[in-house]
Formats: structure tokens, sequence, C-alpha cells
């Protein structure tokens, strides 16, 4: 660990830092205590809804930031927070996916999540001394209505895509893509329109 104070001068919190989407430290309790509350939710939602999905809803509704009428998330569901995550109406959410919400993850109405999705918010610094000395940070994922995302494709941190668009299965998603496109491969990259 180096000696270099990073918040020299800044008097918030690693979490005030966190949610500012500034450099931070995940040593703070109570990002800690935030984390465990998403792993024991996740953990009871999947627990319910294999007695019943319908019953499980509430887990879910307390665990997500939003969740509106009529989505469906099929367990298991990992998230680091649960609380930045905002699924829309009508979304349907296959097994696996795992949502780093660090920073805020919108997924908009009538989506089609495939199985083992990735949206990773967080990022680290390229730089191998701030790296070193654990800082993070991270950037929202927006995802707009009527998206489709093919199974094992990871949207990274600060990306938009833009409404009615499919991004192909196993795709990896580094910047904006517009609406109404299909965008396959790594990187992805739009190969028709819509």
């Amino acid at each position: 660990m180096s000696t270099t104070d990073h918040f020299a001068g800044d008097s918030r919190t690693q979490l005030e830092r966190m949610l500012a989407g500034d450099l931070y430290i995940a040593d703070d309790p109570e990002i800690a205590g935030r984390q465990q509350r998403a792993v024991r939710l996740a953990a009871r939602y999947q627990a319910a809804y294999i007695e019943d999905p319908d019953a499980a809803r509430p887990l879910l509704a307390e665990l997500l930031g939003c969740l509106g009428a009529e989505a469906h998330v099929r367990p298991p569901l990992y998230v680091d927070y649960g609380s930045s995550l905002s699924i829309g109406a009508r979304t349907f959410v296959n097994f696996n996916l795992t949502a780093l919400d660090v920073a805020a993850i919108t997924i908009g109405e009538d989506c089609q999540i495939g199985p083992n999705v990735q949206l990773l918010t967080p990022t680290h610094p390229v730089e191998p001394q701030p790296r070193r000395d654990k800082l993070e940070a991270a950037r929202p994922i927006t995802i707009g209505d009527n998206v489709w995302l093919g199974g094992g494709a990871i949207v990274l941190a600060g990306v938009t895509i833009g409404d009615n668009s499919v991004i192909g299965a196993g795709a990896v998603v580094t910047r904006d893509v517009p609406a109404n496109v299909v965008a396959v491969g790594n990187p992805a990259r739009v190969v028709r329109a819509l």
C-alpha cells in the first residue's frame, strides 16, 4: 500500500464518494453492510422462488431500487447492492444476471435479458499504484425499452443501449449502442439497422 492520502481535504465517507461516482475504497462498514443486505435478500429470493415465484416477488421488490409491473427475474440474481438496479415493466430476466450496481443500472420496459448476462458498472484505475491502493469508481449503465441482450452479453460501465436494439449473444458492449440496431461481437459493433 502506498502512503499517498488519496482523499486529503475530502471529509466525505467512502460511501458518499461511491454514491457521487468518485474514486473510493470499498472498506467502509456501511458499504459492507449494504452488500451483505443484498446477499441475504438475493438468497432469500432464490429460496422463495423455488417454492412459489409469485410469493417471492416482494423479496425481489425489497432488494431492487425499482421493479416494474409484471417484470420477471429468474434466479439466481447477483448484485452488489440491488438498490441501484431498476427493472422496467414487463421485462424478463433469465438465469444468472450479474448486475454490479455500484452506479445506477436502469433496464427499460419490455426488455429480454438472456442467461448469464453481465452488467458491470465498476471501474478501476489503469495505473498500477492507485489500483494496488484499492481505488475504484463506477459509471451508470442504461438499457432502453424493448432491448434484447443475448445470452452471455457483457455491458461495461458508462454504456447506454438505445430502444429496440438487439445485442448478440456473447457480445462485449464497450461503448454506446444507438436505438434500432443489431450489435454483435467483441467489442460489439453495429451490423445492421432495424
